[in-house]
């Protein structure tokens, strides 16, 4: 179907500024103006708490996000994985979206703040996003959380991560994961050839040549088959998480997205695979400025609702 009118209008307004590319900056300005073109959210919560944990690397900072009201308690727990491409994102890019979900499933959110690329390279973000999982398991009780209602989610590069953790989480013997929410993944960092690269290439906010560059702050090209780079690469995806794979029309990621879905699929895992025609990469994030993307956030609270029952 043809772009969502208010995306048409996103693209005018965005080639109207005629500013430099996020790839043509420095990085650190690159970081900022991700930050800058968040849209604003100011969904209320119970409770948000900043702390930090030791990973791998030093700490890592985790930003909890508790529901208002303690009917539901033991709350599910989502760990949230922001997008960005490795390089940029941060706590504070994923903020409206953990509000979102926190209040919209009545979970837990335990956002994480991963080391980035280039600065630390493959495999960092992976074990950042691992160590925080695994430490957020153990300490459910205390942050108030089910153990058995454990999801993880993402968008763009956090859905890698997210989809990355649950293989590493089955190859550890743990930590139990129930569920898995991947938001327009990326899932292979071999093959730039699918008809979603070429046909989407430039003109839809996310290029061929800015996941060119994302990948080339990330991973050497000697490493993006290892499955914590690319997971549609695993040799074998059974026995993982339900999983929710959304992907938009306009997105060059679009299908290796979908190739994911039908790979979990194909291993006997329970998937649900959504396609939202006329959208572009990013919708996850958009629900507050434009309304036709607020079924990916709905799909989402309402998977994280359903655990246990």
């Amino acid at each position: 179907m043809p772009l969502h009118p208010e995306y048409e209008a996103m693209l005018r307004a965005l080639e109207e500024l005629d500013g430099p590319k996020i790839i043509e900056m420095a990085v650190a300005d690159a970081r900022e103006m991700f930050r800058m073109m968040q849209p604003p959210v100011e969904t209320p919560v119970g409770k948000v708490e900043n702390t930090t944990i030791d990973g791998p690397g030093g700490q890592i900072p985790l930003r909890i996000y508790t529901p208002s009201t303690d009917d539901d308690a033991p709350y599910p727990i989502a760990m949230m994985f922001h997008g960005g491409g490795w390089v940029i994102g941060d706590l504070d890019t994923a903020d409206g979206q953990s509000r979102e979900l926190c209040a919209g499933a009545g979970c837990i959110v335990v956002s994480v703040d991963y080391r980035l690329a280039p600065e630390h390279r493959f495999p960092a973000a992976a074990d950042d996003c691992f160590a925080a999982t695994c430490w957020a398991s153990e300490n459910c009780a205390a942050l108030g959380g089910d153990p058995a209602r454990f999801a993880v989610v993402g968008d763009s590069a956090g859905g890698n991560l997210a989809a990355v953790v649950t293989l590493m989480a089955r190859e550890a013997g743990g930590p139990a994961i129930s569920a898995q929410v991947l938001a327009y993944p990326v899932i292979d960092g071999v093959n730039f050839e699918t008809a979603s690269y070429r046909d989407c290439a430039e003109g839809y906010m996310l290029t061929a040549e800015a996941m060119h560059w994302f990948w080339d702050k990330y991973a050497d090209p000697e490493v993006r088959s290892d499955p914590r780079a690319s997971p549609l690469l695993a040799e074998d995806l059974s026995g993982l998480p339900a999983a929710l794979v959304m992907t938009a029309e306009y997105d060059p990621l679009r299908d290796e997205g979908e190739a994911y879905a039908a790979a979990l699929e194909a291993a006997g895992n329970t998937v649900e695979c959504v396609r939202f025609d006329g959208f572009l990469h990013g919708f996850f994030a958009h629900g507050s400025t434009i309304p036709a993307t607020r079924p990916a956030m709905e799909k989402t609270c309402a998977m994280i609702r359903s655990l246990g029952k």
